[in-house]
């Protein structure tokens, strides 16, 4: 194996390298957003989004695998159906809501100054991983 595969295997399945990508790559975002604001200002937003993405890299996962096994618990036939459903919907949902009220909860305690724009690709890239990879759990779990 060639040290380059090596490497990329490595970072493919090491949580270390995805909680310091999602810190580098979101609290760069961050900083960029806040361009037009002093440095301090910008580097701050990157520092809060960064360690705010490094936190929600790390546990996301884990959360989402746990609120699905909630639903596909044993229970009775006549539960079956509306539990299906609800497995798909609710944990990208209740993911998506706690990531939005951290991420503007946390940038308005640092006072970011373009909260918007600071969070719109950390919040769209999350939850999007949180519907995708719940929607695999799904599938997983309803032999699809």
């Amino acid at each position: 194996m060639s040290a380059f595969k090596a490497v990329r295997e490595w970072m493919a399945s090491s949580t270390i390298a995805h909680v310091g990508f999602a810190y580098i790559a979101m609290g760069g975002w961050a900083v960029f957003a806040n361009r037009d604001h002093s440095l301090g200002q910008a580097l701050l937003a990157g520092l809060v989004q960064g360690a705010i993405s490094a936190t929600l890299t790390l546990f996301l996962k884990k959360g989402l695998e746990r609120m699905s096994a909630m639903f596909f618990r044993q229970r009775g036939p006549q539960e079956a159906g509306g539990r299906r459903i609800a497995a798909l919907i609710v944990p990208p949902l209740i993911t998506a809501t706690s990531i939005l009220i951290v991420l503007i909860t946390a940038h308005t305690l640092a006072g970011t100054p373009e909260i918007a724009a600071t969070i719109a690709v950390p919040f769209t890239v999350s939850t999007s991983y949180a519907i995708l990879y719940n929607l695999r759990l799904w599938r997983s779990a309803n032999g699809r």
